[in-house]
């Protein structure tokens, strides 16, 4: 791996509230992703806990919380459990293909309904066609989309993914959110899962688990999976100390 020799600056954003947990605040750990060495940076990075938004790589640093931890499955040893072999089963005719980081009309549309439905009070479900498009098209590191369909070539779901040297890193999924039981986003991360597998990739790194948010738990029903604590990738089970410090780079 290519070792940065230009000097990296790391800043920390100023309290705002945080969007998971209520009458709390978050900080941030911010640096740029940027020149010849980013995804050597990013790769590093990633391994340390942050994760990427546009060229900025980030990670929590928020004042007496430890909630957000840093989780990735490693995808080898992971073994459905039962409703996620139904999730399969049901949406077997789902085709996914593997596109070019470019926005699309036809995407900003699942977009926008999926943020209206899942999340109509967030910054987020105010996005215009550009600032979406800069979202999809703004990275200086390798990245990808997966469109899923179904039979009649309907989008049902789009996974904005970047490549790591040891894994996929799911950076942000939006689906069709009319039929709650279709467990889209179940399939999604399994199907990742299984792309991560098939290109010999060890781990899929899923973000931020966040015990005791709706939007975040769920990541840690996807087993075995590793949470950072205490600066080491550790099995998440009911006896793993939680102990978040400051992210190693």
């Amino acid at each position: 791996m290519t070792v940065a020799t230009t000097p990296r600056l790391f800043y920390t954003t100023t309290p705002s509230p945080c969007p998971y947990l209520p009458d709390r605040q978050e900080r941030k750990v911010i640096t740029e992703l940027t020149g010849p060495d980013a995804g050597a940076l990013h790769d590093r990075l990633s391994r340390a806990g942050f994760r990427r938004s546009h060229a900025i790589a980030y990670a929590p640093v928020c004042a007496g919380c430890h909630a957000c931890i840093p989780i990735r499955i490693p995808v080898q040893r992971f073994t459905p459990d039962r409703t996620q072999r139904r999730v399969r089963r049901r949406l077997a005719d789902i085709t996914l293909m593997q596109i070019e980081p470019r926005a699309t009309p036809e995407q900003y549309a699942l977009f926008h309904a999926y943020q209206f439905n899942r999340h109509a009070m967030g910054d987020m479900a105010q996005m215009s066609f550009d600032e979406y498009r800069a979202m999809i098209e703004d990275s200086p590191v390798q990245t990808c989309l997966f469109e899923f369909r179904d039979r009649s070539d309907r989008l049902l779901c789009v996974s904005l993914v970047d490549k790591l040297s040891d894994g996929l890193s799911a950076v942000y999924t939006f689906f069709d959110t009319t039929d709650p039981s279709a467990s889209l986003g179940t399939y999604s991360i399994l199907s990742l899962i299984d792309e991560s597998r098939a290109r010999s990739l060890p781990y899929l790194y899923l973000g931020y688990w966040v015990k005791g948010s709706d939007k975040m738990a769920y990541k840690s029903r996807y087993h075995p999976a590793e949470i950072m604590t205490g600066g080491q990738w550790q099995p998440l089970d009911a006896t793993t100390p939680i102990e978040r410090s400051m992210p190693l780079f």
